[in-house]
Formats: C-alpha cells, sequence, structure tokens
C-alpha cells in the first residue's frame, strides 16, 4: 500500500517483487482521515475475492505513508495533507486485517522499491531523492532504511543549503525543498520575472498568471538566459546537497525521481557536474549518479519488499 493525499496506491506482488494485480482508491480526507483504513482495507478484500486468492495467501501487508512514522509500531505522529495525527494506523490495519502490518514513511518506501526491482540493483547503500512538489528522501545503510529514533530520517528536503532563504513550510528558511523542488524552481522563475519585465519568463507569466518548472526547463532548452541561470543554481545547491550527504553515508549509488526529473539527461549531468566539483573524490569516484525507474510502482513495491524484510529478515547486500 501507497497513500497519497489523493489517492492510495494498492498492489498484490509476489515475493519476487512482480506485480500481480495493482489499483487505486481515493484518499477520503474528510473527519481528519478517519475512513481512509476502512475503504483500503474494504478494497483488498474485495480484490482478493475477485482473484480468488485466499487471505492465509497473502503473507502480510506493507504500507508507505506520508509524514512522521513510528516505524515499530506504524504509529502515524503526523501526516498532515491526510488530516492524521497520533493515529496508531499499524494497530488500526491489524485489527481488520489480521496480518502482519509494517508502515514506514513513503519515500523510504518507495527508495526501498527501487534499490529491489528498480535502478538500485539491491545496493547495500543507497540514498533515493525525489524532486516534485516538495523534496522526498530515503536512506538505505548497510541493506537497511533509515527511519531514525523519531521517525523522520531521510528528511532530505529539509538539509538546510542556504541560511538567508526563502520560508519552508516546516517553518524553518532555507531548505533544499525552497530550491529544488517543483514550486522552489517556480519561486525562483517567478521572482525573476518580477525583477526582469522583458524576460522570456515574464512573458509566460504576463501570459499565463504562473510559472511552471516545466516553463523554467522548456525555456532553458531554448537558451532563455534567466532561464538557463535558475536551473544552473538549483542543480548546484541540489549537487552540493547530495555530496554533503554522500559524505556521511558513501552511497554506492544516489537515484532521482519526481516529476521534475523529467527534464532528462542535462538534469542529470548539471547535478553530477556539481557533485563531483562539492564530493570528496573517493566517494564521487565510488558513487552512481541515476534516475529512479519505477515511478509511480516504486510505493506498492517497496511496501512489499518491507513485509518481505521483515518477515525473512533480508536486507540488501546479502542474498535476496
Amino acid at each position: 500500500m501507497d497513500i497519497g493525499g489523493t489517492t492510495a496506491k494498492l498492489g498484490l506482488i509476489s515475493d519476487i517483487g512482480d506485480i500481480i494485480y495493482k489499483w487505486e482508491v481515493p484518499t477520503n480526507t474528510d473527519g481528519g482521515g478517519q475512513h481512509i483504513v476502512d475503504d483500503i482495507w474494504n478494497s483488498v478484500s474485495q480484490k482478493l475475492q475477485e482473484l480468488q486468492y485466499k487471505q492465509d495467501q497473502v503473507l502480510g501487508i506493507g504500507v508507505g505513508a506520508p509524514g512522521f512514522i513510528e516505524d515499530k509500531t506504524g504509529f502515524v505522529y503526523e501526516a498532515v495533507n491526510i488530516g492524521w495525527k497520533n493515529y496508531p494506523l499499524g494497530e488500526f490495519l491489524t485489527e481488520r486485517s489480521k496480518l502482519p502490518v509494517f508502515v514506514e514513511n513513503d519515500a523510504n518506501v518507495a527508495a526501498l522499491g527501487e534499490n529491489w526491482r528498480g535502478a538500485g540493483n539491491q545496493v547495500a547503500n543507497l540514498i533515493a531523492i525525489t524532486l516534485g512538489t516538495g523534496v522526498g528522501g530515503g536512506i538505505i545503510a548497510n541493506g537497511r532504511v533509515v527511519s531514525g529514533e523519531a521517525g523522520i530520517g531521510g528528511e532530505i528536503g529539509h538539509v538546510i543549503v542556504d541560511l538567508n532563504g526563502s520560508n519552508c513550510n516546516c517553518g524553518r528558511k532555507g531548505c533544499l525543498e525552497t530550491i529544488a523542488s517543483a514550486t522552489g524552481i517556480a519561486r525562483q522563475a517567478i521572482e525573476k520575472a518580477q525583477s526582469s519585465p522583458e524576460s522570456g519568463l515574464a512573458k509566460i507569466l504576463a501570459a499565463n498568471g504562473s510559472l511552471t518548472s516545466k516553463d523554467v526547463f522548456q525555456l532553458a532548452e531554448e537558451d532563455d538566459s534567466e532561464a538557463k541561470e535558475i536551473v544552473a543554481y538549483t542543480m548546484d545547491v541540489l549537487g552540493m546537497a547530495i555530496a554533503n550527504m554522500c559524505v556521511t553515508l558513501s552511497p554506492a549509488k544516489v537515484l532521482i525521481g519526481g516529476g521534475v526529473s523529467k527534464a532528462g539527461q542535462p538534469l542529470l549531468t548539471a547535478i553530477e557536474k556539481a557533485f563531483v566539483r562539492y564530493a570528496l573524490p573517493k566517494i564521487s569516484e565510488n558513487c552512481e549518479l541515476k534516475f529512479a525507474q519505477l515511478g509511480n510502482d516504486a510505493g506498492i513495491i517497496g511496501a512489499a519488499f518491507l513485509v518481505k524484510q521483515k518477515l525473512e529478515k533480508k536486507i540488501f547486500g546479502e542474498e535476496i
């Protein structure tokens, strides 16, 4: 299960990570999200019947959920987009399913999926970064996902990269998310358009009333100087942040996904250039930067691996 603010992605996954069947249900956030667990479990029960699977054929339930999560019990401290606060997700799902339930932060679960069946190729040490509306991240160290004491390990988007930067939704200033996310890139573009009224960015803003990260990358491809400046700065900051994280972990791979990554190879090349400049040589020489491969399936595949990891004591770096 991969629970998001709009939909919950659900899947029946084999023990080798093949998707047998996948589907989605709307995320009903009414009443503080109190109906979500019942909606999901009712859908799962119905689908198992349709596919002629007995419940005892299911080894367990893995869940990726947004927010701060206590991974041992599946207790959600807070998931703002859903409305959960101090919500015992793991307990509620266990009561309904009578199956083993394991819950992790959604970005961590996506990292597990990418490492199991995606671009990670089951390395023992990996960082996965998602560049979307925000900046998400998951870290795998010595074969295991890093949750940390408070369940917020891997919150890469809230690494501070500019002490005098813009306000972040977390309440601080200058987080990576304020620069390298789609909204961060759009914010930079609006500021640039307002200060350069004759620019291509200003013309798009005047015509559409808004600017997107896609607009910025498109203009940069067309050799627009202001857009190229934004892209260069953003990729430089992102490369620096990745270099700093890699000094701590020394991962074999850094995977980059999310909507912003659709800008393609020029984006990855720019990040790599900055990464090599800021990282210790021994770090960059032994670390590969790649695009993630699984897209929206990473969450459900990673959730399945979470079950495998917990029940079979499997970790990356060993034979799986």
